[in-house]
């Protein structure tokens, strides 16, 4: 099985067996606690069509579930394809991950019935572990156990652009069979506003993209890594 020695851009060693793994494993066990308070949690919303998988949350949280699970596996086995298959899934996980927390506190902020009926709101523990958790462990592993991402702006917007009317595709079929929406804030908005709202979405991933990309090379001293090069 080949393996993958550690990228000279990165401060730490990945796949490693030691703060890798251990960052790995307790980010599974955060995002199977959160799994574990979803499907114990009776709402109106789990027994109707499509379940809490309309909620942009929950497909976050099920990606960035499958990431740690990857990585953890590539740690274990030191496989160079798993590590390679992490990266990959944590190009589309991390950015989602931070839009996920800018939107959801940011509504929160204006008003949180906006995103939660006001029966259905969140204690901070579950509501951390849902809306904030994933963003960080994510944003951590890319940060000092990644390799620098290749994924340019044009090829961020299209993904971001992607995944953003691929999930308004999915909220509209949903609704064909509910006759409501996840989130009430979609109640509250036109066709062209939703519209407008993936739009933005969308930007705003692309932006967050952007950002981390940013973030990894002044933490990780790319440019003057070049420069020696």
């Amino acid at each position: 099985m080949a393996t993958l020695t550690r990228h000279p851009l990165q401060r730490i060693a990945s796949p490693s067996r030691q703060v890798s793994i251990l960052l790995h494993l307790v980010g599974i066990l955060s995002f199977i606690a959160s799994f574990r308070f979803l499907f114990t949690w009776e709402t109106p919303m789990s027994a109707a069509f499509g379940g809490h998988f309309q909620f942009l949350t929950i497909i976050g949280l099920t990606l960035a579930l499958c990431t740690y699970v990857v990585g953890f596996l590539a740690d274990v086995t030191l496989s160079s394809r798993l590590f390679k298959l992490k990266n990959v899934l944590s190009i589309c996980s991390t950015p989602l991950e931070v839009l996920i927390s800018i939107l959801y506190w940011g509504l929160c902020a204006i008003d949180k019935s906006l995103v939660f009926p006001p029966e259905f709101q969140l204690d901070f523990l579950p509501d951390f572990g849902f809306h904030a958790a994933p963003a960080l462990f994510l944003t951590i592993d890319l940060l000092l156990l990644s390799p620098p991402w290749t994924i340019h702006r044009y090829s961020a917007l299209a993904l971001s652009e992607c995944l953003a009317f691929l999930y308004w595709f999915w909220v509209e079929y949903c609704f064909s069979h509910n006759g409501w929406y996840p989130y009430p804030i979609f109640d509250i908005l036109s066709t062209w506003q939703r519209s407008l709202l993936f739009t933005f979405s969308a930007f705003l991933m692309t932006g967050s993209t952007m950002l981390l990309k940013w973030a990894y090379g002044r933490i990780n001293d790319t440019k003057k890594f070049k420069k020696e090069v």
